[in-house]
Formats: structure tokens, C-alpha cells, sequence
């Protein structure tokens, strides 16, 4: 299993009310003991001390044992099967798995706490994407349907299950995993005046032998749009790719940002500049919101766009619009064209 399983231990957390992520901290040594096993942070040396809007936006490893132990087996047990694991979803092709979770009597501290970052479960893709539509659609998990065309018209939803979670929870880990893709491991698939949500995984397959394989990973990324509204879901996967970093940010979440590129081309979805602003580090192409200066004068509005390339139109004075529109974001340096009085 992955870390994008994360996000089920995080729902169940907020919803039984054991976590408040926007207050409550953990801090991250790089590893943690449980019981006889000692379990690691993929940094070794940790994150230091975050709040568990950090410990999302980090995938740590660690921060998620410590939400599963704050659950206990039973209730986040309860969350994973409510949600639709360790079962068929109900699609209409033959030869669904089922997936692998351990039954109950067999769940000791360790089993507990690496269930909830991820490992040692099994479970399939198509249950990961009903899951976590459920999560964030506000707590009704759905029939999926396998489609050859779109024709709203003639689907009728069915409902499994209602109120998995409460529609607070819901928007709280919307929340988390929209600033996953704005500040955490899921940046490479953020989208400049568009809401994206998002979690990355990171898997080590397993071999015949029953033993973790070096160098042999499944990377992946499941995310949604619009982050506070969501009409998509997606969820990419590749199975050992060669010649890259073996992490999920860094190949999954670029080719899902592809993705939803083109969702938002074939459905014309709308920019919304609400959402969470990127935080930028050294090596990322930046960003920069246009400045208001509609009714500014050309002079003032030179003085406003310093950094980027201006192209004036018309022989007026006074800035009537701009292209792109004001307060979108733009590359550093892009050209703006102004149209004047």
C-alpha cells in the first residue's frame, strides 16, 4: 500500500475528534518505537516539530503512527471498512479484487501503527478513488461506475453508505490535502489560479519471497478539483519507472497536474484565485499576482507591473483592462497587456 492511504487515517482522526490539525503538534525525530519494531520518516533525520497540517503536507510517517494510536485498531478499522476496503466496490467488470487488511485478532501495536501510514495492507485502485471520493465529497460513499462515455443524463448515482464522515471533517481534510499541492510533497502538481487537492504516495513493492524489493517502487498521486468543491478525482500510478527519483511528488504529481490541465480545457472550469497560495522554494518557477491597477494611470501602472514585460494599448491614460486579468497569477516576468482609455 501507499501513503495516499494516508488520507483515510487523517479523516478518521479529525471525525472522532481525537486531532485538532491546525493546533495540535508533533515532533518528528526521523523515527518512532513501537513495541518491538522501529518504524522510520522517509527524512531520516525528521521534520522537527509541526503541526498535523505539517505532518499531511510532509507524509509523515511517524505524525500518522501517533493519529493511529490516538484512533486505536477498532474505530480506525471501522473507517477503513466503512469506506468501502477489504471488499468489492460493485463495478460492473469481472474479476474486482478485494484487497488485503488484517483481520482484527492479528492487529498487535505494530500492525496498527503501520496501517495507518499505509503499509502492509493491500488495497485496490479503484477502492482508493471511492474512498477518498467519499472523503471528500462530504461523507457519502458511492457505487462507482466503469463508463465508455459521459452522458450525465443517464447516470444514477447509488448510494452504499451515508454520513461516513460529517461534512465539517470533510472540508478540514479538503483543506490539508489542498495545502499538501500548495506547501508540501504534492507542489509539483499545483496549478496557478486553480484549487487542486491532493496526496502522494510512495510504495515499495513486494517480491515472490514475501520481502520488500530494493529500488523497486510504485509511485503514485491522487488528487481532486476544485479543492473546496471537488468534480474530479484522479489517481496515477506508475509501476517502477526507471532513470527518475523514487519519489511520488516528484513523477506522479507532474503528470497529474497534466491531467488536470486538460480537465479544466475540455470542461472550461473557471480560475478561482481563492485558493492556497504556493510557497515557493529556490528551484521553482514562481509565480506573481497581477496587481489591481485598473483606473491607475499608465505611469502608475508602469510603476506597479515592475518585473514584468508590458505591452500598452491604446494612446489613452487611464488602465480600462488588463490581459491576463488583474489579480491572476502569472510567471515572473510574463508580458501583461494593458489596455488604456
Amino acid at each position: 500500500m501507499v501513503s495516499t492511504f494516508k488520507i483515510v487515517t487523517l479523516a478518521a482522526a479529525i471525525n472522532e475528534g481525537k486531532v485538532n490539525i491546525f493546533e495540535d503538534h508533533y515532533y518528528d525525530s526521523g523515527k518512532v518505537k513501537v513495541a518491538n519494531a522501529t518504524l522510520h520518516c522517509w527524512k531520516r533525520k525528521g521534520h522537527g516539530n509541526q503541526t498535523y497540517v505539517q505532518v499531511v503536507e510532509n507524509s509523515c510517517n511517524p505524525g500518522f503512527v501517533s493519529l493511529g494510536q490516538k484512533l486505536g485498531k477498532e474505530l480506525l478499522f471501522k473507517y477503513i471498512t466503512e469506506l468501502g476496503f477489504g471488499k468489492k466496490t460493485g463495478i460492473d467488470l469481472n474479476g474486482e479484487g478485494t484487497g488485503i487488511l488484517f483481520k482484527m485478532d492479528k492487529i498487535g501495536p505494530v500492525e496498527l501503527a503501520t496501517s495507518a501510514f499505509g503499509q502492509g495492507i493491500s488495497v485496490t485502485p479503484i477502492q482508493q478513488v471511492t474512498a477518498v471520493s467519499s472523503i471528500v465529497n462530504g461523507g457519502t460513499l458511492y457505487v462507482p461506475y466503469i463508463v465508455s462515455e459521459i452522458d450525465r443524463k443517464t447516470i444514477t448515482p447509488t448510494i452504499k453508505r451515508k454520513n461516513v464522515i460529517t461534512k465539517e471533517t470533510s472540508d478540514v481534510v479538503k483543506y490539508a490535502l489542498e495545502s499538501v499541492v500548495a506547501n508540501g510533497s504534492g507542489r509539483n502538481a499545483y496549478i496557478e489560479n486553480y484549487r487542486v487537492g491532493g496526496k502522494t504516495g510512495t510504495a515499495q513493492k513486494v517480491g515472490s519471497d514475501g520481502r520488500y524489493m530494493s529500488g523497486n517502487y510504485i509511485l503514485s498521486f491522487i488528487g481532486f478539483m476544485p479543492a473546496d468543491d471537488p468534480e474530479f478525482v484522479i489517481y496515477i500510478a506508475l509501476d517502477h519507472p526507471k532513470g527518475v527519483t523514487q519519489y511520488g511528488g516528484v513523477v506522479s504529481a507532474p503528470i497529474a497536474r497534466n491531467v488536470l490541465k486538460d480537465i479544466i480545457s475540455i470542461y472550461g472550469l473557471k480560475e478561482d484565485i481563492n485558493g492556497l497560495p504556493k510557497v515557493y522554494r529556490w528551484d521553482d518557477i514562481k509565480y506573481i499576482m497581477i496587481p489591481d491597477i485598473i483606473g491607475k494611470t499608465k505611469k502608475e501602472a508602469r510603476k506597479l507591473l515592475n518585473g514584468f514585460k508590458i505591452e500598452f494599448v491604446g494612446d489613452g491614460d487611464k488602465v480600462i483592462d488588463t490581459t491576463p486579468s488583474v489579480k491572476s497569477r502569472v510567471k515572473e516576468g510574463s508580458i501583461i497587456k494593458v489596455l488604456l482609455n
